[in-house]
């Protein structure tokens, strides 16, 4: 624990990229079977140990520290874990701190009633940066200042023979913590694992955002053009072995679309979009909101929110590996298949004719309207690849909406922004019940902004803060935000009646004056509450 604790402290202070793979490398070189494996999980979100509740982690606190001054460290450091860690009194024990695999395997066997003993034991026998470590993993919340990513980069380098971090991509989710399979091929003591036909998920290959510059640079013929839908990317892989279906960071969504996974009656991989599709159109992401995160889902549930998957890659057809082929063949390939397939709750996503990037624009101009998210550009000569390559594929998303909105409230961050109130809780003018005008919260932003700009806003909130609650601080309702957003929905779950998708600082508004900002009514002409005009999947 003590050279997982190091390796964490090591990655969120460490800046360049280089540098963090060389932290990665020498732990993983370095540290055993199976604790290594364990960190990698820990590293690339594939441990599950969610057991530890904030309740409990606050009764330990109050068993050992002042109460008064713990609340008053917690509103300074705004994050539960780092103020326990830093306040747990250094007890007199020879014990040493838990290994990795020890924490694992004792959690994973103990009752409930057992856990205040045993973490109080762990904190005693710990420093402050081992407790800050062992909080955030038995919590659930764990920030790694390191990308997955870089894991398999990482593990890649400390090979005994060349290997392609792509290899550890394809193989990766046919593998479970600790890896010991994984590193025994790497360090040349034993085979490749191989996922053969399971149900695996393969890494997607992303598109970059088309910027002006990129446009510019494009022929038009060599690409092919189609709608951006606006749900969720999937991936679903149908073999003898079994049926998933994953969503774009691998997550394993199939109990929450069981009647998907029902329609999965084939041979193939295939890549798509995961849609609420009721009256014959697509409805919007708000809807397959509430299908998303359930393990499970009833009769009424399915009928009032019905989905579909728009298709637009195939990856694998009976075992056969599509991937290396060019996007026109695989598409030609996904067109024969689904025409002889035919099957339920799935179509295929509709190619865009177009002969000039001028054409194109005025394509993606009536994307607003018509409710959908924008356009993706693909080289029709692309191989599937992992990844992000540059140049193969562009998202070209229509432009954002923005609103001039008050600041109303802010929150402090985590990780590096742990010391700055990072995340700003906005809001709009309306009328109350008496006539008179009031701030209603529309929504929270916590990007957008430079590192200097941050510096400013966290400044004046502290000068600017009216009443505290914990990490939360309310403010003057003086300062105005531009802020940008994808779309409006509208929501009852927010007090204001409307959800923003994506919102974030636009521009700072200091020389606005507050009384200026936009009125409720203003964002809620811009909601968008109607279905996209597609055909419904059959």
């Amino acid at each position: 624990m003590i050279a997982f604790a190091d390796l964490l402290e090591r990655l969120v202070f460490t800046p360049g990229r280089n540098a963090k793979i060389a932290l990665l490398r020498r732990y993983f070189a370095t540290q055993p079977d199976p604790d290594r494996g364990i960190g990698l999980a820990a590293v690339t979100g594939e441990l599950s140990l969610t057991v530890a509740k904030p309740a409990l982690i606050r009764d330990l606190a109050a068993s050992r520290t002042d109460p008064a001054l713990f609340a008053w460290s917690y509103d300074y450091v705004g994050d539960l874990a780092e103020t326990v860690a830093l306040m747990w009194p250094e007890a007199e024990t020879n014990a040493p701190p838990p290994t990795l695999s020890e924490v694992v395997e004792t959690l994973e066997g103990s009752a409930k009633a057992d856990l205040p003993s045993i973490v109080s034991a762990w904190l005693d026998a710990s420093d402050a940066s081992v407790r800050l470590a062992l909080l955030k993993l038995i919590t659930g919340g764990l920030r790694v200042g390191a990308s997955a990513r870089l894991a398999k980069i990482a593990l890649a380098e400390i090979a005994s023979f060349p290997v392609d971090p792509d290899e550890i991509e394809e193989i990766w989710h046919g593998l479970a913590p600790p890896y010991l399979p994984l590193f025994a091929w790497l360090e040349g003591r034993g085979p490749k694992p191989d996922p053969l036909h399971a149900p695996v998920f393969r890494p997607p290959m992303l598109a970059h955002p088309l910027e002006a510059a990129d446009l510019a640079s494009l022929n038009a013929a060599d690409y092919r053009a189609e709608w951006k839908w606006d749900g969720i990317r999937v991936q679903l892989v149908a073999t003898a072995e079994g049926r998933r279906i994953y969503s774009r960071g691998a997550d394993d969504v199939s109990a929450a679309f069981p009647e998907i996974v029902e329609a999965m009656a084939f041979d193939a991989v295939l890549d798509g979009e995961l849609l609420v599709v009721r009256d014959g159109a697509v409805a919007p992401f708000a809807d397959l909101q509430q299908r998303l995160n359930r393990k499970v889902v009833g009769a009424k549930m399915m009928r009032d929110y019905p989905v579909a998957v728009r298709l637009y890659d195939i990856l694998f057809e009976a075992g056969a590996d599509l991937r290396p082929l060019p996007f026109d063949e695989r598409r030609r390939r996904l067109q024969a298949w689904y025409e002889r397939v035919r099957p339920r709750l799935m179509d295929l996503s509709p190619m865009i004719p177009f002969a000039t990037l001028d054409e194109l624009c005025a394509i993606r101009a009536d994307a607003r309207a018509a409710s959908i998210e924008g356009l993706m550009l693909k080289r029709g000569d692309s191989a599937y690849v992992p990844g992000r390559p540059k140049g193969q594929w562009w998202k070209w998303k229509r432009d954002p909406l923005t609103i001039d909105a008050v600041l109303m409230y802010a929150q402090r961050g985590h990780g590096k922004r742990s010391s700055y109130y990072s995340d700003y809780t906005f809001g709009l003018w309306r009328r109350d019940a008496a006539g008179a005008d009031e701030l209603v919260p529309v929504g929270k932003a916590y990007s957008g902004f430079t590192d200097q700009e941050l510096g400013w806003l966290d400044k004046w909130v502290r000068n600017h803060t009216t009443a505290r609650f914990g990490p939360v601080r309310e403010v003057e309702k003086s300062f105005v935000l531009e802020i940008a957003f994808d779309a409006a929905q509208l929501s009852g779950r927010h007090k204001s009646g409307v959800a923003l998708r994506f919102p974030r600082v636009a521009r700072l508004r200091p020389d606005k004056p507050a009384h200026e900002a936009d009125r409720l009514e203003t964002l809620m002409a811009l909601v968008e509450n109607r279905p996209s005009g597609v055909q419904q999947a059959a």
